[in-house]
């Protein structure tokens, strides 16, 4: 091992959260064994503190994501986006139920209004889907901050909203600004700016547990809102580049993080599958479908489907051995 590499690998476990809309798939499907319900999201790879996530393996199991990172901030790599800090955030999310229609502000505006925090440009990676399932995103036609007012006094809003169907294996980036919602029955993977900012502009009407309407935040919404008619988001041309043992393709690359899915099968290969990270960037691996082992050094790590991993910087190779489908997500 090269001098002063990074050998402390470690799988995370999640923060959960019980937003209304949520299901029961992310402990079904996944084993989370988390005692909510319904659950909505796990924060997966998350150093917010809304949502932190622990390191569940290792010599640092116990500690919170956000604390060894302070601690050892060369995890992060020399990417400029790492120098303030975890750059972003990663969950899962069952959709039970219509997400609220909302929109995240950018960072400029983030910085200036909500005490100095990152703005909220993401991507969704669909994990499932029912043959009805649909998103939200942006406006059939170009609106206006005084129509989008009157749709909502009348309740019109829905008619004007752009509804795209959506299927697994699909892909959409959201930037900051962009009017969306996630509809039912749509199970996500979601990679984002290290941000809980959501400006609700309408709900159903819906309550919360203890009867009151849930907060929609109209104003706030409009003012960071892009109101113009936009095309239904086309699917990203992807490339599988093969090696032995697995493929790999391209999901989203941003300024804010790059994702690639990672196709595993090494059960008729002789040679594992070798990840490393480099001194730009961390990695985190999570696991989407299937199982199999990590390898590195003298250690052996088994994972399985919904297992997420952080590899810090400039670490050792990890091997890998299983067939398995995975996200892999760096800055």
């Amino acid at each position: 091992m090269r001098p002063g590499r990074n050998h402390r690998t470690f799988m995370l476990s999640p923060a959960g959260k019980d937003y209304l809309w949520g299901g029961d798939r992310l402990n079904e499907d996944f084993a989370k064994g988390i005692e909510l319900s319904p659950l909505a999201e796990t924060w997966e790879c998350s150093t917010h503190p809304d949502g932190p996530s622990v390191v569940a393996t290792g010599e640092l199991k116990g500690q919170t994501l956000a604390d060894v990172i302070k601690a050892h901030p060369e995890y992060l790599g020399t990417h400029p986006k790492a120098e303030d800090g975890f750059p972003i955030l990663i969950k899962l999310i069952d959709a039970k139920k219509d997400l609220s229609v909302q929109v995240h502000p950018d960072d400029a505006y983030a910085r200036k209004h909500e005490n100095g925090s990152l703005g909220k440009t993401e991507m969704w990676y669909v994990l499932d889907a029912t043959k009805d399932a649909k998103l939200i995103y942006g406006f059939y036609h170009d609106m206006d901050e005084a129509a989008v007012r009157r749709s909502l006094e009348d309740g019109t809003l829905e008619k004007y909203l752009q509804k795209v169907p959506v299927q697994k294996d699909d892909v959409f980036f959201i930037p900051a600004g962009k009017v969306h919602a996630i509809g039912a029955g749509a199970l996500i993977a979601e990679i984002q700016e290290n941000s809980n900012l959501t400006y609700r502009l309408y709900d159903y009407g819906r309550v919360d547990k203890t009867g009151r309407p849930r907060e929609l935040h109209i104003d706030t919404a409009l003012e960071v809102a892009d109101l113009s008619g936009s095309s239904a988001p086309k699917q990203p041309m992807r490339v599988l580049k093969f090696r032995p043992g697995a493929a790999d393709e391209l999901l989203c690359r941003c300024r804010y993080f790059e994702v690639s899915r990672v196709l595993l099968n090494t059960e008729r290969v002789r040679q594992m599958v070798s990840v490393q990270a480099g001194a730009n960037s961390f990695q985190v691996l999570l696991c989407t479908e299937g199982c199999g082992i990590f390898f590195w050094e003298d250690t052996s790590l088994p994972f399985y489907r919904g297992d997420c991993l952080f590899i810090p910087a400039d670490s050792v190779p990890l091997r890998i051995h299983g067939k398995a489908q995975m996200l892999k997500v760096s800055c």
